[in-house]
């Protein structure tokens, strides 16, 4: 498959530091193999002028089709991105009228609001009108126009908070500078796969032949599950479905789903679906589950709420777990994760509840109940599910996995019914 390629530049001190985390450019990297595009290299710096300088320069002198950078663009000093994309392209930096007058009318309706002297402001907004010549200027989301820079190597300048870029880089793929930059969307075909090794699934691969026949495929671990993506064009799609049909037979059912919908969206729609209603009482996750459906758009039809069952009395007052039971059996158990199932779906009157406690660590572990150690049940109207697991790593981790388990085993009582 030919595509045309790019690369990703995110920019931010904060970034290097721990401080924000960049979301950027996972969002970046999804929009451009939509838009047939292969992002073949994300690179980070902080907001010091050499390594701004260096990376860009290296990125445009790189071969790229299209070079997007985030970030960077304020009217503070330390917002260099404008200046050095013109720097590395060889174009002066030149006044745009019509951004300057979109941003001060922006500015001026911030000053207003916040009972400010609309001068203070106006140096700023001069700076974020200056771009490089000959550039296209994409209309602010927040003061920040985009750019985008036409050559051999087209660049695009995106803001750096997330909600703003993904509002100016949709102008951008509508804007006709990309227009010969973006191709047809690949055929994909995807599986995803719960509970098996990663390094299981790429065996299988490997022995139906791989990519050989010109597919592109990514395996991706993340939450328990497997996800495979074989990308392919016109010509190769006999060899891409006979990967996918090689790799679906392989693993029978723990291939759950062949579509681009997330684990909890699959969740509330098959609720949904049945008119069915869940909530959720919660020790170790505290909430991670109900967070997760809550997540899809449309939740409110079958989420009723959940409970974060953290402490023994609230897990007996609120949920209604007896007492004796987590005397006898101790808080993670399987019997307090049925308890806490059942004794949601009472209190709550849904129809199905789920139920999980565990030790998450990375202290309060013993030889009996070791860190990791998780009990999950999932009751509904007619039948169980249930599962013990000891999971590796962090607390993030434990956590983590515990929630999808949990969707999982939603996901099994659903399919059963």
């Amino acid at each position: 498959m030919s595509r045309r390629t790019a690369a990703v530049l995110v920019t931010g001190s904060e970034i290097l530091l721990g401080r924000t985390q960049d979301r950027n450019s996972g969002t970046l990297a999804r929009s451009l193999d939509l838009h047939g595009v292969r992002l073949e290299r994300v690179v980070a710096v902080d907001d010091r002028e050499e390594h701004l300088r260096a990376a860009l320069r290296e990125l445009v002198d790189g071969g790229y089709d299209l070079v997007i950078t985030s970030g960077g663009l304020g009217p503070t000093h330390d917002d260099r991105t404008v200046a050095m994309v013109a720097e590395a392209t060889g174009r002066p930096l030149v006044l745009d009228e019509g951004a300057l007058a979109e941003i001060t009318e922006i500015v001026t309706g911030y000053a207003a609001a916040r009972g400010v002297e609309v001068e203070l402001l106006l140096p700023g907004a001069r700076k974020q009108a200056m771009v490089p010549e000959g550039a296209h200027v994409l209309s602010p989301s927040g003061t920040a126009p985009g750019v985008i820079v036409p050559g051999p190597t087209t660049v695009v300048v995106l803001p750096g908070p997330p909600t703003e870029l993904q509002e100016v880089w949709g102008r951008a793929l509508a804007h006709p500078a990309l227009a010969d930059l973006l191709g047809a969307r690949p055929e994909r075909r995807i599986l995803r796969i719960w509970s098996v090794p990663e390094s299981t699934v790429a065996r299988r691969f490997e022995e139906l032949g791989g990519d050989g026949a010109g597919t592109e495929t990514s395996i991706c671990a993340s939450r328990l599950e497997v996800e495979v993506v074989i990308r392919y064009g016109p010509d190769e799609a006999a060899a891409a479905n006979a990967l996918a049909d090689g790799i679906a037979a392989e693993f029978g059912d723990a291939v759950y789903a062949q579509d681009d919908a997330s684990l909890e969206e699959r969740v509330v729609r098959g609720l949904a679906e049945r008119g069915w209603t869940i909530g959720t009482a919660e020790s170790c996750t505290a909430g991670l589950v109900s967070a997760r459906l809550a997540s899809v758009p449309g939740a409110s039809e079958a989420l009723l709420g959940g409970v974060a069952a953290y402490a023994n009395a609230v897990k007996h007052d609120l949920v209604g777990v007896p007492e004796e039971l987590i005397a006898a059996h101790g808080a993670v158990s399987a019997e307090v994760a049925v308890a806490l199932a059942e004794g949601v779906r009472a209190r709550l009157g849904c129809d199905v509840g789920v139920g999980i406690t565990g030790v998450a660590g990375p202290g309060g572990g013993t030889d009996a109940k070791p860190v990791g150690l998780v009990h999950i049940a999932v009751v509904g109207p007619d039948a169980r599910e249930t599962l013990e697991r000891r999971f590796p790593g962090d607390r993030e981790a434990v956590r983590t996995n515990s929630a999808t388990a949990a969707l999982h085993l939603v996901r099994l009582l659903l399919d059963a019914s």
